[in-house]
């Protein structure tokens, strides 16, 4: 039986409601802009305010992303869907309603596939469930102001701004069962829409936001316990330890003869603990209503298979083909597939005729640490992958070393050009000729004769040493199997 981490004999259940900010230049319903970072208030029309006489207006790019989204998590398409209004009054909310999906969403009943690796554990791969997605508004956003010390906020401001803005919903089964499974869950969905190009992604701006919902019981066969939903976590870490700290708060309660309350509650970053921000509603609560004002949704087979068709090879697909065409480790498979434009540098180098392990190396090592220290893109980066291949090449044939390498790198990430031209140029090309590197083995030898007598003496680890000297005296030049050879030889007498 699966247990909660760290709590034996107890089992959580886990799932996730994920609201992703979709990527179209105007919102839902209206043609305000959607765009981040402008001053307060200022995308803002009519329709976003609900002001009397203003009717909403599908965008029909919201459909078409939600539907690619949908697709890409395995989800069966609604052939008709409609459009609900949620009643709530809370301040970010201007019509104090908000139009989404009830009771006929767009999709239902799909899938993803999450690698999952435990600490001190094998990775493992599990099937997440996903209950639906549909399409919704977005609220506006709240700033609490003020220094009150005993009351805290002061006073709020209220941006509607990012009122309006299309969302899509996933809703997760509740087949997660760790705060590792839930933060791997929802940075699977984030490669997946990022991959899509339906969403930035961007957790820091708001752009992907998750609910989380916990209970826990005794055992895989005990009914679901009560459920406390956490709002908002905007992290991966934050979702796994908020997961870990509320399934030990709810364990610990039971066992001290407490009642769990079906409430939200708020992930607290500072104190790592969730506290209690109110009850919890219940759909009764909202009175959903069909949304007047818009008429049904029809998503028709062939438009529904022309958006299929335009979906990329997806994450979960490309681990498993690195694995199988180019033989790479499931770590590497993994890093290099998390940014859709990584991958598709990585599959260029290799296409023009590096050996994909090589080519793996170089950019999860030295070009990841460039491309994320100057926050580049690989789609900007100056090195192209063509460029890349043929230095991964020159090490291959033995023209330069893996230091040389190295040492020209930093020029072709700034730059980009030829790796053979900069070696050339500035005469870097590997020494392979085993009259000039007998030559200047035969003089090292000669500058360090206690050395050399202590070697043939016994003492073989001085080896090192002279291999140093060598490749001190050549700049790192000289072929290195062919010196090892050759210095072995001499030493050796």
């Amino acid at each position: 039986m699966a247990s909660a981490i760290g709590h034996e004999g107890w089992v959580a259940v886990i799932g996730l409601e994920t609201h992703v900010q979709l990527g179209t230049a105007s919102k839902i319903f209206a043609p305000a802009s959607t765009a981040f970072g402008d001053e307060p208030n200022t995308h803002v029309d009519p329709i976003v305010l609900g002001l009397p006489g203003t009717l909403p207006v599908l965008n029909v790019k919201v459909l078409e992303y939600a539907v690619k989204a949908a697709l890409a998590l395995n989800l069966e398409i609604a052939e008709h869907s409609k459009f609900d209004r949620k009643q709530y009054f809370y301040p970010d909310l201007p019509k104090n309603y908000q139009i989404s999906q009830y009771d006929q969403p767009i999709a239902e009943n799909g899938w993803i596939e999450v690698e999952v690796a435990e600490k001190g554990k094998d990775t493992y791969l599990k099937r997440i469930g996903i209950e639906r997605l549909h399409m919704e508004e977005d609220a506006g956003k709240l700033v609490h102001a003020g220094s009150d010390r005993l009351a805290g906020s002061t006073h709020s401001l209220v941006d509607y701004n990012r009122a309006g803005v299309a969302l899509a919903e996933i809703v997760s089964k509740p087949d997660l069962r760790t705060g590792r499974e839930a933060a791997e869950y929802a940075s699977e969905i984030r490669r997946i829409v990022r991959y899509l190009g339906v969403s930035d992604g961007n957790m820091q701006e708001g752009s992907l936001r998750c609910d989380v919902n916990i209970s826990v019981r005794r055992s895989e066969a005990d009914p679901f316990g009560v459920k406390v939903e956490i709002k908002n976590m905007n992290s991966f870490s934050a979702i796994q330890k908020a997961c870990d700290y509320e399934i030990g708060r709810q364990i610990k309660a039971i066992e001290a003869g407490e009642l769990i309350v079906q409430e939200t509650r708020l992930w607290d970053e500072s104190k790592q603990l969730t506290k209690s921000m109110r009850s919890k509603e219940g759909a009764s609560d909202y009175r959903y209503f069909p949304e007047p004002d818009l008429g049904p949704i029809e998503v028709k087979a062939a438009q529904r298979e022309g958006w299929r068709a335009q979906l990329p090879e997806l994450p979960a697909a490309k681990r498993h083909r690195y694995a199988d065409e180019f033989g790479l480790s499931i770590y590497d498979a993994r890093v290099l597939t998390d940014e859709r434009a990584m991958a598709e540098y990585f599959e260029a180098a290799v296409a023009a005729g590096a050996d994909a392990k090589a080519v793996s190396n170089w950019i999860t090592g030295d070009i990841a640490a460039h491309v994320n220290a100057n926050r580049l893109s690989y789609v900007d980066l100056p090195l192209r992958p063509e460029q890349l291949a043929e230095l991964v090449g020159l090490i291959e044939a033995a023209e330069i070393s893996g230091k040389i390498a190295k040492e020209i790198l930093p020029e072709l990430l700034e730059k980009g050009g030829s790796a053979k031209a900069i070696v050339a140029a500035k005469g870097l090309g590997m020494i392979s000729d085993p009259a000039a590197i007998t030559a200047i083995v035969e003089q090292l030898l000669a500058a360090h004769p206690a050395e050399v007598e202590a070697f043939r003496g016994g003492k073989n680890k001085l080896q090192g040493f002279f291999v140093g000297q060598l490749m001190k005296q050549t700049g790192g030049r000289a072929d290195p199997k062919l010196a090892n050879q050759i210095l072995i030889e001499k030493l050796k007498g």
